[in-house]
């Protein structure tokens, strides 16, 4: 759906350097996912929880939509995460 939206540019500019989104609509898609997201842990957390560690795994576990890379491609390989990654040991 296209819509026009105010967004600060500066605080755009950061959620585009966090994540590493390419275009702007990539940056929004990204943090209004992780929102929804923070959101529906702090619901479980509050009520308690009374999930075993397998049913938590299972509603946190990343999304085939996940995988996807920026262009709607599945990716062959995960993600790595944040950070340097540690050279090669010969």
């Amino acid at each position: 759906m296209k819509m026009t939206m105010h967004i600060d540019e500066d605080v755009l500019a950061r959620v585009m350097k966090i994540t590493g989104a390419k275009t702007k609509t990539q940056a929004v898609k990204h943090a209004l996912a992780d929102m929804a997201r923070r959101h529906k842990m702090k619901e479980l957390f509050s009520q308690g929880l009374g999930m075993t560690p397998d049913e938590l795994k299972a509603e946190f576990a990343p999304t085939a939509a996940d995988q996807l890379d920026n262009h709607g491609l599945m990716v062959a390989e995960p993600q790595a995460p944040y950070g340097r990654a540690r050279p090669a040991r010969q």
